[in-house]
């Protein structure tokens, strides 16, 4: 790179302090402090450490070793230790990035509890180029990490609005509300508060109503059913009627032999959040019987969903609408995880609802219903789910509308951007810092994701 690279003693360059634990009041109340440097809060009623200070997790379950800048005002307990470097020697981003990928839990004592200390930190040796030269490989690696930020953004947003469109069709009904203000017809009584609000955002100067031609496809009143009010002509279906086959996961083996022959990728519960956001999976590739892979392999629309594990926190039922980006994403053959399910619907259309639906409930925390715990273990009651579960389900020109609207944000949402620049990044990052890598060789980040 043109620069000198100088090898600096941490402890030469370099002040530290321990947080410190919050006043004995507040022990224990985990909503109001920041354990690990992780958590930050809004309500505690102290600060001892500023925006943009580095700290080291010094003790923890996991997470030792990790790097961090604080992004506001905080509480830092002794769990972490704050440093404070002389930024004419070395710049703290370009620290954080040093220590971003390898961290610094080779420190670690080996003590029944794990744990750094701030003399294996003063004994640290670390290579910096100068101060130039390290301000501009931190505005590189930085305009990665933005760049991927914003794509998880935009994939956020757009889930965002398919969900806020299902509620909008398939919950509060406002086509059909529209239809019966604009046609005078009566609005039933359980449905007066929410036909008021309608009424006032329609009122509103920024309301876009929805096109004639997608107008005319709803009614424009209501019917009473057993399980309440709904469109007229929509009709209530359990979740089992609208599939075609559901069938629990797999775990294979982790080496081939004579009835496990074939590799797939399995899908665990905790492996749904990660590929619902877009990022780069750790679901395990692993061998399974091809009899077995037959009825279970995952389809473009199937759906997977979580049926054992959970916490006292979170529930059973996590679920994921699997497509094409995220199967090729996953390397084309995959199997749910033998503590999930695998729910094939009647079409891909009416997968998509059912889908969004149950993540509807799921974060309404409806899946609790649907929960025992009879052991040590929580598991999803998914016969009974199957039956007493009913999603309110329209004609299919509705159908297969949404479907068309709602997939292009999907299908966006799910491809593999941000997945690409990670690598990239993760791929650069070490040569960057090790000056490997010069910055002259680095892509251009202002052009598109796919250009990158």
């Amino acid at each position: 790179m043109g620069s000198k690279w100088c090898i600096y003693r941490l402890g030469d360059i370099a002040e530290f302090s321990y947080g410190k634990m919050p006043k004995k009041e507040f022990v224990g109340t985990g909503d109001y402090v920041i354990f690990s440097g992780y958590k930050y809060t809004e309500s505690y009623p102290e600060k001892n450490t500023s925006a943009g200070e580095l700290i080291v997790v010094a003790r923890g379950v996991g997470g030792t070793g990790d790097v961090k800048i604080t992004t506001r005002d905080c509480y830092l307990t002794n769990l972490s230790i704050k440093i404070n470097l002389d930024e004419t020697k070395v710049r703290k981003e370009y620290f954080y990035y040093l220590f971003l990928q390898s961290n610094l839990r080779y420190l670690d004592s080996g003590s029944a509890q794990s744990q750094i200390t701030i003399n294996d930190l003063a004994n640290v040796e670390i290579s910096a180029p100068s101060l130039n030269v390290q301000d501009l490989i931190v505005k590189s690696l930085k305009a990665f990490d933005d760049k991927i930020t914003t794509l998880s953004s935009m994939n956020q947003t757009l889930e965002q609005m398919s969900q806020t469109l299902f509620k909008s069709w398939f919950v509060n009904f406002d086509p059909v509300i529209d239809n019966a203000l604009d046609a005078g017809n009566p609005i039933p009584e359980a449905l007066q508060a929410r036909a008021e609000l309608r009424q006032k955002v329609r009122n509103s100067a920024d309301f876009k109503p929805l096109p004639t031609e997608i107008r005319s496809l709803f009614p424009n009143e209501f019917e009473e059913t057993e399980l309440g009010l709904i469109p007229k002509g929509w009709k209530f279906s359990n979740v089992n009627s609208l599939l075609k086959n559901t069938i629990g996961g797999d775990w294979g083996s982790d080496s081939r032999d004579e009835k496990h022959t074939i590799q797939a990728v399995i899908v665990r519960g905790t492996d749904i959040p990660e590929l619902i956001s877009g990022k780069m999976s750790s679901a395990p590739c692993r061998w399974v019987e091809p009899k077995k892979l037959e009825k279970r392999k995952i389809n473009n629309g199937d759906i997977i969903i979580e049926v054992s594990g959970g916490s006292p926190t979170q529930s059973t039922g996590r679920s994921i609408f699997m497509t094409e980006q995220i199967i090729s994403r996953l390397g084309g053959i995959i199997e749910p995880a033998s503590f999930c399910r695998k729910f094939e619907p009647l079409s891909i259309e009416i997968g998509l609802i059912i889908s969004l639906h149950l993540n509807k409930i799921y974060n309404d925390g409806k899946m609790w219903e649907y929960q025992n715990q009879s052991t040590g273990i929580a598991n999803f009651q998914t016969k009974y789910f199957l039956e007493a579960e009913h999603v309110v389900m329209p004609d299919v020109e509705i159908i297969n509308t949404f479907y068309n609207i709602v997939m292009p944000w999907i299908d966006k949402s799910h491809n593999n951007n941000q997945i690409v620049l990670s690598n990239l990044r993760d791929t650069l990052h070490p040569k960057l810092i090790s000056g490997e890598l010069s910055l002259e060789d680095l892509p251009d980040l202002t052009t598109d994701t796919e250009a990158a």
